[in-house]
């Protein structure tokens, strides 16, 4: 299997481009997408789904934390049962054993079964560099064998090819013209791969599970392959990392009520097969089958005593993250993993296969935490990517763009005042619209598929003065501003039509004028250090006020300012506290309307407007806020739901700069979902979400009104 190193983000970017620009895979993908989420949620309705993922975690984290002492005791009850368990420090290792055990055994033919574990070590390589004929019997693992490929997702290996090139390549591996009809290639497998299975000396395959108190493994298959692979030939090696390991039957029952639900929206695999000692075998002379179970160890031990990366050990390998994620969707698992794929390839290629080889693939998140809320062991994916990169920043240093950038956002004054100095210096590209109207695209060809947004004339903190509501003397809350970046200097519009309605309702409104950006942009991109310096400004600014709230109108920022400041100061004694309070206050506008000021439909005039809605990834995921904007809207407009309205937008800050293509590709096909509802009118609860759909309108051409959900709200006020 050839694997490719990504040392170089430019030769990187022209990957990525390769698989934009194949519309097979495009389609295909897409197609899989949007299939995947309609029959996971079907799969799921009336099932417990958090208090079982919630098991699963438990039983997982306490698991790893007495590794040592579940391995000594699976290896104890399975050689009870005739198993003999190796143990492999490294991939290397591994390897070596089931070498060693071929050899002794005169092995000539190995016949696997599907096995991740495998492909992280690459055995294949390794025992065919030794002589040894190696044949994958999984239908997908052997069409990319055939093409010297690794798989393109951890469940569906083969799902980046078309029946065209399959056909091709069975054309080339019989001998024989085939055409491509699925059934008929199906059939040809078969053919070719059932000899294989009487053939062979030694089988290999994986496991889902190993279960400490009777030294049994199991493996979940939608293919018979596994079966035979592991029952008719002398020799049975069972190849799986020491993550399996797990302590009783009904715990790994239970993970297997969410595996097959998460990979494939199935109730369950076809096949569960369970392997509990070594059995009788009448092609032996002493009639008894060898079977012998490798744990692989390869970082795994140290990963687990992790206090941050820990978490990823809970992984079933179940390939959800990939299922959801937008960038997989457009440039499939070649292109966003090394081996493993996905959320949590990127995180195990840093774990297992070398920071070098993290360095670039780990920059290719967008952030959105789709991969959080499917993930079937519970594991916070995206922070653990902001540990990578974290980590990356402290081995290697800041690159000089992100020296720069922390910089400048790390001093407040100086990056507000880089901001003024560009809203004068922006007039000859801005001709005095609200869009870089003439940027040099030769600088940035890439970016032509969005309109930049104008820096404002004038700020928010520079209005704030005039446009200060009157103070209530029986106000219904005491409330603060966060103003973020985006709306403080580019959008100040969108919080000036909240301060209209929130002085209507009788809110007395603070801005402390010492904050500045949240800081997510920092994070990030790993400058953890100065993440924290500004996050202590920005609570510091906040500290004096007694709010009942911290109203934010940017979903991301709200996201950042709830969720990570408690995460990064709860070591710090002086700040962990003050976080916990600062984050508690935070509400996004959308809930504060409709949860604290108990906004109805009897606050507005009710137009018929048809309105459709842009759900922001950290509105819907990060503070889990879903129906409040929908019903903010349906009170003033006719609301007009949109296909997808919950996926990314393709923004992510500075991602939109670093991987442009991706970016562009993702927003023009939420603007067709959006053009699609005939709604005049497009709204959402982020600034930055504002910058991509507003931008890649304009740029279209369209002629659909793009703004936040408070400016709806604000016109149409009683």
């Amino acid at each position: 299997m050839h694997v490719v190193e990504r040392k170089s983000m430019s030769k990187y970017r022209k990957e990525v481009k390769e698989s934009l620009d194949d519309k097979f895979l495009r389609k295909s993908l897409d197609k899989f997408f949007t299939d995947y989420r309609a029959n996971r949620e079907r799969i799921f309705t009336d099932f417990d789904e958090k208090g079982v993922i919630d098991k699963i975690a438990i039983s997982k984290d306490a698991a790893m934390s007495r590794l040592e002492e579940l391995y000594l005791q699976f290896k104890e009850e399975a050689e009870k049962r005739g198993v003999t368990v190796h143990r492999a420090d490294t991939a290397e290792d591994a390897n070596a054993i089931v070498a060693d055990i071929a050899k002794k055994n005169n092995v000539k033919r190995i016949a696997k079964s599907k096995s991740m574990t495998t492909e992280e070590t690459q055995l294949n390589t390794y025992l065919i560099d030794r002589g040894y004929d190696v044949i994958e019997t999984d239908l997908g693992e052997w069409i990319i064998q055939l093409r010297g490929e690794g798989p393109s997702h951890m469940v569906m290996p083969a799902i980046h090819l078309s029946r065209d090139q399959i056909a091709k390549d069975f054309t080339k591996e019989t001998g024989i013209e085939q055409d491509n009809d699925i059934q008929r290639l199906v059939k040809v497998a078969r053919a070719r791969l059932r000899k294989e299975f009487i053939a062979a000396d030694m089988g290999i395959s994986g496991a889902n599970v190993a279960v400490a108190e009777n030294g049994s493994i199991a493996t979940l298959t939608n293919e018979g392959n596994a079966r035979l692979v592991t029952t008719l030939p002398k020799i049975h090696v069972a190849f799986t990392g020491l993550d399996k390991l797990i302590p009783t039957l009904e715990e790994a029952l239970t993970s297997m009520l969410i595996l097959p639900r998460n990979a494939t929206a199935q109730l369950l695999t076809s096949y569960v097969s369970w392997i509990c000692g070594a059995t009788n075998s009448e092609i032996t002379e002493d009639k008894k089958r060898q079977v012998h179970i490798i744990f692989v160890d390869n970082g795994r031990s140290k990963v687990a005593l992790d206090p941050v990366f820990s978490e990823v050990m809970r992984c079933v390998r179940c390939g959800a993250c990939a299922n959801v994620c937008p960038v997989y969707r457009l440039v499939g698992g070649h292109k966003m993993g090394y081996i493993y794929i996905g959320a949590v390839g990127l995180i195990l290629t840093y774990l297992y296969h070398g920071h070098d080889n993290a360095k670039i693939l780990a920059q290719n998140c967008i952030n959105c935490e789709a991969c959080r809320t499917v993930c079937a062991a519970g594991i916070d994916l995206p922070k653990l990517i902001r540990e990578v990169r974290l980590r990356l920043v402290k081995e290697y240093g800041s690159s000089v763009d992100r020296k720069l950038m922390k910089m400048v956002m790390g001093d407040r004054k100086m990056f507000h005042r880089l901001l003024k100095f560009a809203s004068y210096a922006q007039l000859p590209i801005t001709a005095g619209t609200k869009f870089q109207r003439h940027l040099p695209l030769m600088l940035f060809p890439s970016h032509n598929f969005r309109a930049l947004p104008a820096i404002a004339s004038k700020s928010f903190r520079d209005q704030w003065s005039k446009v200060k509501p009157k103070v209530s003397a029986k106000p219904k809350a005491n409330i603060a501003i966060f103003a973020g970046c985006a709306q403080d200097f580019m959008y100040p519009e969108q919080l000036i039509a909240a301060l209209k309605i929130f002085e209507s309702k009788g809110v007395n409104v603070s801005f402390p004028e010492d904050q500045g950006c949240c800081a997510l942009p920092l994070e990030m991109v790993g400058e953890r250090e100065t993440v924290k310096s500004v996050a202590r400004r920005n609570m510091d600014s906040f500290v004096d006020g007694n709010y009942d709230a911290i109203v934010t109108l940017c979903a991301s920022c709200g996201s950042f300012l709830k969720n990570v400041y408690q995460e990064i100061f709860h070591d710090e004694p002086e700040y962990a506290e003050k976080a916990t309070n600062f984050s508690s206050k935070i509400q996004d506008f959308s809930s504060f309307m409709r949860n604290t000021l108990g906004i109805t439909a009897d606050d507005f005039n009710k137009s018929d407007e048809k309105v459709t809605y842009h759900a922001a990834c950290h509105e819907c995921r990060g503070l889990e806020v879903t129906e409040e904007p929908r019903e903010l809207i349906s009170f003033v407009a006719d609301y007009v739901p949109a296909a997808e309205e919950d996926t990314c937008c393709g923004f992510g800050g500075t991602y939109s700069v670093k991987f442009a293509d991706i970016s562009g590709s993702i927003v023009n096909r939420k603007l067709d979902n959006f053009e699609a509802t005939g709604a005049t009118r497009l709204v959402m609860d982020c600034p930055g979400c504002v910058i991509q759909l507003k931008g890649g309108a304009k740029k279209r051409k369209m002629t659909m009104n793009v703004g936040h959900i408070a400016e709806l709200l604000a016109e149409n006020m009683k």
